[in-house]
């Protein structure tokens, strides 16, 4: 009797042990449920976009020439702007930064913007490095990552990314968009080329998983992309249409090596490319819109669970065929959760407002995108 009453008591010690970690085990999950509850709508949709800061300034109405305007801090329009449309993220580009006391002094002010977003950039190294490529900061340069491939030592592609994240954390910046794990097997490709590892997935995918941590190690995240892959295009989507031909077969045998890579490694984001993939979606949609490549392939084949975001919307390849409103709800209803660099921002946004409204899109369906984003947040400790 004195041992079934012992047995009982441990298990019962067990059992309430068991509990009181499972109610704790997730307190930032909860946090992120409570914020969820109390956001209005037009705050939830706020954080699925990523803007570059012109999109907040309505005196600009082009964004041909921003290199001559070269926002670089925030401005009142900007502060009435952000009111009605609470942005989740900016992303600076090199227009944007002159030196390191004019970058501190923007990032710190669109801190201060009401959607809390968070900074993000692309500094992959070589010839897309907004800082290292500009002569007012003392910082290391790459040449290429094909030139860090090349050397077959992922030990390089490491400190790569680690070197890039210790100075993108100084300046405090959140998210780098890279590395990209496209596979350049397309000599006449215009785009990607020395942005790649390499021509083979093989020797790219340690890169890509060892560039990752060297960014994580330094405190930023980083990002893959472009999926499905961008490497084996010839036209360049910043200006029209790109598509790549192969199958999925296909591309399982080459492109899906590095991005399976980088998901088993657990990539926080992946970024889409812009390209048609006809053989795979039997259309010339773009794989930002496209429920089969995001959801079925990339979610359910590949097991996704982390955020999707979207290569910039101001490009050629969405800008000619959709309009900001067009591709911003129909880049949701395929399965993206970050809207990255819409051409307008107000547009897009109120297109994805009324959509809920009118109900194209569930507003639980923005509420999944939104519980991956505060998610990230909370990591990051914004």
């Amino acid at each position: 009797m004195i041992k079934r009453i012992s047995y009982l008591f441990v298990l019962l010690v067990c059992v309430v042990f068991v509990a009181s970690c499972s109610d704790d085990e997730n307190p930032s999950q909860n946090a992120v449920e409570l914020q969820l509850q109390q956001m209005t709508l037009r705050e939830k949709v706020g954080q699925m976009f990523y803007t570059r800061p012109e999109t907040l300034d309505t005196t600009i109405h082009s964004m041909a020439n921003l290199v001559d305007i070269s926002l670089q801090e925030v401005n009142e329009t900007m502060k009435n702007v952000d009111v009605k449309y609470p942005v989740g993220g900016i992303i600076l580009y090199a227009h944007n930064i002159k030196d390191e006391a004019q970058l501190s002094r923007f990032i710190a002010q669109i801190r201060q913007l009401k959607g809390s977003p968070l900074l993000c950039i692309d500094e992959e190294g070589g010839r897309v490095a907004r800082i290292a490529n500009n002569g007012n900061f003392a910082v290391e340069k790459f040449e290429s990552m094909g030139a860090i491939g090349a050397t077959g030592d992922e030990k390089n592609a490491y400190y790569c990314g680690n070197t890039i994240g210790k100075y993108l954390k100084q300046y405090d910046f959140d998210i780098d968009f890279a590395p990209v794990a496209d596979v350049n097997t397309n000599p006449e490709n215009v785009v990607i080329g020395a942005r790649a590892f390499s021509d083979n997935p093989a020797v790219a995918a340690p890169m890509v998983t060892n560039y990752l941590q060297g960014l994580k190690d330094a405190g930023i995240v980083g990002c893959i992309k472009h999926f499905p892959g961008h490497g084996d295009t010839k036209n360049d989507t910043h200006y029209g249409y790109a598509q790549s031909l192969k199958t999925w077969d296909e591309m399982l045998a080459c492109e899906m090596i590095t991005f399976k890579a980088g998901i088993k490694w657990g990539a926080q984001l992946i970024m889409t490319a812009h390209i048609g993939v006809p053989n795979v979606t039997g259309s010339e949609i773009p794989s930002t819109m496209s429920s089969l490549i995001l959801q079925e392939k990339l979610r359910g084949e590949l097991g996704y669970k982390n955020i999707i975001v979207t290569d910039g919307m101001e490009m050629g390849a969405i800008t000619q065929q959709y309009t900001s409103a067009e591709a911003a709800v129909g880049s949701i209803l395929a399965g993206v959760d970050i809207i990255l660099g819409p051409e307008n921002l107000r547009e897009a946004f109120d297109g994805v407002v009324e959509a809920v409204e009118k109900g194209v899109i569930t507003e639980e369906r923005i509420n999944q995108s939104v519980r991956r984003i505060l998610n990230l947040k909370k990591q990051l400790g914004r």
